[in-house]
C-alpha cells in the first residue's frame, strides 16, 4: 500500500503541467489538494495518538496510585 501511495505522489509531482488541458489541470489541482489534506489528516492523527498515549499513562498512574492507598 505504501508503495502505491509513494508512486502516486511521485506521479503527481512529475506531471508536466504545461502540456495539460484545462480539465486536466483542474483534476491535477484537485488531486494535489486531496494529497495535502490527507497529509494534514495524518499529522493530526499522529498528534492524537500522542495525546492518547499521555492520557493512558495518566489513567494507569491514577489507577496504580489509587490501588496502593
Amino acid at each position: 500500500m505504501a508503495d502505491t501511495i509513494a508512486e502516486t505522489v511521485d506521479l503527481l509531482y512529475t506531471i508536466d503541467q504545461d502540456n495539460l488541458t484545462l480539465d486536466q489541470q483542474i483534476a491535477l489541482g484537485s488531486a494535489l489538494a486531496a494529497l495535502a489534506q490527507a497529509e494534514r489528516l495524518e499529522q493530526i492523527n499522529e498528534r492524537l495518538r500522542g495525546i492518547h498515549q499521555v492520557l493512558n499513562t495518566w489513567a494507569l498512574r491514577a489507577a496504580t496510585s489509587a490501588d496502593s492507598r
